[in-house]
């Protein structure tokens, strides 16, 4: 009788194929969406593609907005699909916790270049 049941399942069930946490394909294309997003920001500072610091810096900030993304859909598994709520906290959760990390950031960045010392012109020392 044990032997009449599991040649009742499906194939792809009795090897793990289809589980919670996601197929080695998804893990690939995420990979390879992550070295992409990744790799374009580094180009674009070391070849000095774009003249505009600002627009750099900005080209840089949507990609890692969009590898975020990346992340919380291919290894963090989050989707539409709701499971009693925990999907939708953890991503009110992660876009909190970015928005305070590059505040925070930003304004210390900020205030450690408004309140340096004036470079000395080492020039004119004897």
């Amino acid at each position: 009788m044990k032997a009449e049941t599991h040649a009742l399942q499906p194939a792809h069930d009795a090897h793990g194929e289809h589980h919670a946490g996601g197929s080695r394909e998804s893990y690939l294309i995420g990979f390879g969406l992550s070295v992409v997003l990744t790799a374009i920001p580094f180009w674009l500072v070391m070849t000095g593609v774009l003249v505009d610091k600002q627009l750099t810096g900005l080209a840089i900030t949507a990609l890692a907005a969009i590898q975020i993304v990346v992340h919380m859909i291919y290894f963090l598994h989050m989707n539409t699909r709701s499971e009693s709520g925990w999907t939708m906290m953890a991503l009110i959760f992660t876009v909190i916790m970015v928005v305070i990390a590059l505040t925070g950031t930003l304004w210390v960045m900020h205030h450690l270049n408004v309140n340096m010392m004036p470079g000395h012109d080492m020039s004119t020392m004897p």
